[in-house]
C-alpha cells in the first residue's frame, strides 16, 4: 500500500474519530454552575478543549489506521470471513 493511500485513510479516520469524540467530556454552563453570557445558547459548552480532542482523535485514528494497514498487508480478516450469507466450509 502506498504512503499516500495510508495518509488519505488516516485523514478520513481522523475526521470520523474527531466527530465521534466531540460530545464526550463537554459540560454546559448549567452543569458546571458557571454564569452564562446573555444571548448564549443553553447547550453551549463551557469547557471545550480542542487540543485535547485533537490529541485523542489523533491517537485513536493512528491505532485504527495501523490495524487497517496491517490487516491489509497480512490478510487476517478477509471479505470471505465476514460473509454472512455463505455457509461455513465444514457444512458443505
Amino acid at each position: 500500500m502506498q504512503w499516500t493511500s495510508i495518509t488519505a485513510i488516516y485523514l478520513l479516520v481522523w475526521v470520523m474519530c474527531a466527530f465521534v469524540m466531540l460530545p464526550f467530556g463537554v459540560r454546559t454552563h448549567d452543569e458546571l454552575g458557571v454564569e452564562k453570557i446573555p444571548g448564549q445558547a443553553d447547550s453551549a459548552p463551557a469547557n471545550f478543549r480542542p487540543f485535547r480532542l485533537i490529541f485523542r482523535a489523533s491517537l485513536v485514528a493512528a491505532v485504527l489506521t495501523a490495524s487497517y494497514v496491517l490487516n491489509y498487508e497480512f490478510g487476517w480478516v478477509t471479505a470471505d470471513d465476514i460473509n454472512l450469507f455463505k455457509p461455513p466450509e465444514n457444512l458443505r
